[in-house]
């Protein structure tokens, strides 16, 4: 069987961190590719005309319809990442191009990392710490935090995207009572992820622990305004590991520097904060500069993914993890 022509196309930076020894082996008996050679503008390679795939990643060039007349023979795309809004064109769908991505794989840490911080916003660490290394002493520490621990705590889920699905099926083994918001989902669909659908506003209002999940489109930005924000509960924390554009954050600054509510933020809007933001002090407030997904090692699951998704693609087999023009808008 011939190997079909791929390509890499991404940022340089990332061939080392997703390519080990035994991932080049796999990539190379499954597909003719040369991994010195990386593409990060399409203008520089002169024969792309024979790439039957791209593998894409992080810092892929957009795939446009200048570049599909450069590419007759493109079939396919393999993105070793989570969304392809970034790269993938009306003019890929137009030709039949087929779409995969590692969103499923990535969707695993960003769940670990909010299911960690959904129970750490339960046991009140961020408070517990900061009196504990006040005091320095034993204290009824249930007197100072009435709403400790995690059992019966309710919380809402923004988003039935591929993360937010996957918390909801890590948060099963927990005493917890959990809520959906998502437009498209139906009481049926919620029932199936372990959680009882919700309006926004009644979620906001009931949670304990809100972790967004939307994906960032023109309607969903500053989906939790001022206003929103404003129907936490006293001492409810919200995490979000989706997008900053999602969060007001002028509203959600002025609420965290009240002390009001608490907040784990893995995405902010600048993706940097200003040096000067207040949120990098403030006690209740977990700040971490996007490293819910994939990162270090657990860039080799992306990897993995990707190669089977290969394997699939030279036996003839459709994908497993394809991406649909008719759903790639509602994407996170």
């Amino acid at each position: 069987m011939s190997r079909p022509r791929a390509l890499l196309a991404m940022a340089p930076r990332f061939k080392d961190a997703l390519f080990g020894p035994d991932e080049l082996d796999r990539l190379t008996r499954l597909v003719n590719v040369d991994p010195g050679l990386v593409v990060s503008d399409f203008a520089d390679v002169p024969d792309l005309a024979s790439a039957e795939l791209l593998i894409t990643c992080w810092g892929c060039p957009v795939i446009d319809a200048s570049v599909l007349r450069r590419a007759p023979g493109l079939r396919a795309v393999v993105h070793v990442a989570g969304t392809v809004k970034g790269l993938i064109t009306d003019a890929c769908w137009e030709r039949g191009i087929a779409v995969s991505s590692g969103a499923a794989a990535n969707a695993l840490p960003v769940a670990e990392y909010t299911v960690a911080a959904i129970l750490f916003a339960g046991k009140r660490v961020l408070g517990l710490r900061d009196l504990y290394r006040r005091e320095r002493r034993s204290l009824d520490w249930a007197a100072h935090f009435p709403s400790l621990g995690n059992y019966r705590r309710t919380v809402g889920i923004i988003g039935a995207s591929h993360i937010g699905r996957r918390v909801l099926d890590l948060l099963r083994p927990f005493d917890l009572d959990l809520l959906i918001y998502d437009p498209y989902l139906d009481e049926e669909g919620a029932a199936a992820l372990g959680a009882r659908p919700a309006g926004l506003d009644e979620l906001l209002a009931a949670s304990d622990v809100v972790s967004v999940h939307a994906p960032a489109l023109p309607e969903t930005r500053h989906l939790l305004d001022g206003r929103r924000l404003g129907l936490l509960s006293d001492g409810a924390t919200l995490i979000n590991t989706a997008r900053g554009s999602l969060v007001d954050m002028d509203a959600l600054t002025k609420e965290l520097v009240s002390g009001r509510i608490d907040a784990v933020l893995d995405v902010t809007e600048p993706e940097v904060l200003p040096a000067n933001s207040p949120l990098y002090d403030l006690p209740n407030v977990l700040l971490t500069p996007h490293i819910a997904g994939s990162v270090g090692g657990e860039l080799r699951r992306l990897t993995h993914s990707v190669l089977d998704e290969l394997d699939r693609y030279v036996r003839g087999l459709p994908f497993a993890h394809p991406v649909r023009a008719d759903t790639i808008s509602r994407l996170a």
